[in-house]
Parts: C-alpha cells; sequence; structure tokens
C-alpha cells in the first residue's frame, strides 16, 4: 500500500468526540444473520442512517462549526446536493447560526425541502460548479464556508464513527465504507487503523461517481465532467489531494460498482434487515458480495458494513424497484 502523510490523527478524531458529545447519536452495530450466511463471514452493520438529520454528516458538520460559533462567527455557506445540506443547516440552527446552502437545479425535492426545513436559506445553481463559485462569493461577503469533505476538522468529526465501531467490535478485521469526496474515508481509517492497524478498510464508489477511483488511477485528483450516478450524495465532481493520500494510504481496494448492483442491495437491505438506505450506502453491500465472491472473507471475518445514510424519497424507491424488477 502506498504510503502518505497522515492528514489526520486518531488523537484528532478522539478529541472530535468530545467536542460533539450530546450533538449527536452513537448509531447502532446491529448484527446481520442473513448477510453473515450470504458473505460467509460475521457481518454487523453500523447504522448511520439513524443518525440526526438521517446521516453521518452531522458529526462533521458539528465539529467544523462549533468552533467557528464559539468564535463568533454567525454564518456558513455549504455546497451540497444531499446530506451536507442537511446537516449544515440543521447544526445551524442548533447553533443559533444562519446557513446558506447552494444546491445544484438538479437537487431531488425532498433534500430541498428537508434543508429549508432545518432553516438553512436554500440558493439552487445549474451546476455543481457553479454553486462552488456562488460559495466563494459569498466568503468574500464574510460567510464561512463548511466544505463537504476537505477540511480538516470534518474529517475527524466523520471519524467518530469508527471509534463507536470499534468499542462496540474490538475484534472487527473488516470495514467498507463509501466514498464521495473521501472525507468520511479518511476519518474513520484514521480512527480504525489507530485503534487496530490491523483491520482491512475498503471503499467503494458507483459508476458514474467514481472519483476517487479515478483518481487513484491517474495517480492525481480527476474532475468527473459529470455525475451521472442514482448515488447523489457519492456525487463530488473530485476527491482532494489530502483524501487521495489518504486512500492511498489506507484502503485495500476501491471497487466501482453499479447502479443496478446498488440498487439490488438496497433492496435487499430493505426488505431482509428492515433498514432503507440509500444507494450511497447500500453499494458497500454489493461491493461485500464481490469481495465475497473473491474470497476476501473467511468465517473468522468481522466484516462491518457502513450503511452512511437514508435519505431517500419513497418515489425514487419505487422507481428503481420497477426498474430493478421489470
Amino acid at each position: 500500500m502506498h504510503k502518505a502523510a497522515e492528514e489526520t490523527t486518531l488523537e484528532a478524531v478522539q478529541a472530535a468526540r468530545g467536542r460533539i458529545a450530546g450533538r449527536v447519536r452513537r448509531t447502532p452495530l446491529a448484527p446481520s444473520a442473513t448477510l453473515s450466511r450470504e458473505l460467509g463471514a460475521e457481518v454487523y452493520l453500523k447504522l448511520e442512517i439513524l443518525q440526526k438529520t438521517g446521516s453521518f454528516k452531522v458529526r462533521g458538520a458539528f465539529h467544523r462549526m462549533l468552533p467557528l460559533c464559539e468564535r463568533g462567527a454567525d454564518r456558513v455557506v455549504a455546497v451540497s446536493g444531499g446530506n451536507h445540506a442537511q446537516a449544515v443547516a440543521y447544526a445551524a440552527g442548533e447553533l443559533g447560526m444562519k446557513a446558506r446552502v447552494l444546491m445544484p437545479e438538479t437537487t431531488p425535492a425532498n433534500y430541498v425541502v428537508a434543508t429549508r426545513g432545518y432553516g438553512a436559506e436554500v440558493v439552487l445553481t445549474p451546476s455543481i460548479a457553479a454553486a462552488f463559485a456562488a460559495a466563494h462569493v459569498a466568503e468574500a461577503e464574510g460567510w464561512v464556508l463548511v466544505h463537504p469533505f476537505d477540511d480538516a476538522e470534518v474529517i475527524a468529526g466523520q471519524g467518530t464513527l469508527g471509534l463507536e465501531i470499534v468499542e462496540d467490535l474490538p475484534g472487527v478485521t473488516d470495514v467498507v465504507v463509501s466514498i464521495g469526496g473521501g472525507g468520511m474515508m479518511a476519518g474513520v481509517a484514521a480512527a480504525v487503523k489507530g485503534l487496530r492497524p490491523a483491520t482491512r478498510l475498503w471503499g467503494v464508489e458507483t459508476e458514474g461517481a467514481d472519483a476517487m477511483a479515478q483518481a487513484l488511477a491517474a495517480g492525481h485528483p480527476v474532475t468527473l465532467p459529470a455525475i451521472t450516478s442514482i448515488a447523489r450524495t457519492l456525487g463530488a465532481p473530485a476527491v482532494s489531494e489530502r483524501t487521495l493520500a489518504a486512500a492511498r494510504r489506507w484502503l485495500e481496494e476501491v471497487a466501482v460498482v453499479s447502479d443496478q448492483e446498488a440498487v439490488e442491495a438496497l433492496l435487499f437491505l430493505l426488505e431482509r434487515a428492515k433498514v432503507l438506505t440509500e444507494p450511497a450506502a447500500s453499494c458497500t453491500l454489493a461491493a461485500a458480495r464481490r469481495w465475497a465472491a473473491a474470497g476476501r472473507w473467511s468465517r473468522a471475518t468481522k466484516l462491518v458494513l457502513v450503511l452512511c445514510g437514508g435519505n431517500v424519497s419513497a418515489a425514487d424507491v419505487c422507481g428503481w424497484r420497477t426498474a430493478a424488477r421489470g
């Protein structure tokens, strides 16, 4: 595996947990007998779908925004077409701050409604590139940018879920995480590898939202011309040098699965595990199935699938089900 300077330390993640205590939920780590039989390993589901706002993102949002609030900042701006938007909006409301969230016009209505429901000002832009450009304008006007993944405090906050995994399953051997911009992956790796260096970390993306796989192949961040996957919350147009370095250092492999595989896994999790996830989360099961077929797991494997978010609409699920089974 490649070596690179560690951007986030175990100590930083542990300190982050203390700072955000009482602001976020400790989510369950649930065993799955069904998936254990299928994958030939001891399988657990990290249910970040039960986190406040429905995803892990509030961990990083609070850790970034709490010190801003303490320093007197009262306005934050964020760019997101999904879960980061809701997390920043929610954290801002809890901290008494104003939030402006810039979202592409293609953002599903349920994300827009939820973000506005948490009290944020939502501004729709023609594209994600236009959203980032508008964010830089807002910065010049005095708003503080809360980046979705390329920020040390955000990464440390996201990593707190990794501390919970190791505490709840001290013998964990393998953790599978999905990758958008790579912030959660970097934080979880710092926590898990810091506490259990022998634990293997595996990354997953979907076709059409595979910025990390392309960056690893190219040796540098690559900007995707468009996000075409239904896994919208994996839709970072590019990873950062920081998160690319973390992937090189910590990941065994990055799998890129199809939308079809992610939807099949989503429906399986809904029907058999009774949990509703986004394709950005269910893709971890899709990849774990591939790796099971390749012989990567054994009966001694204690495997955790991080189900990072569950913010999907009923209409989306019904549409995906029809497409998958039609």
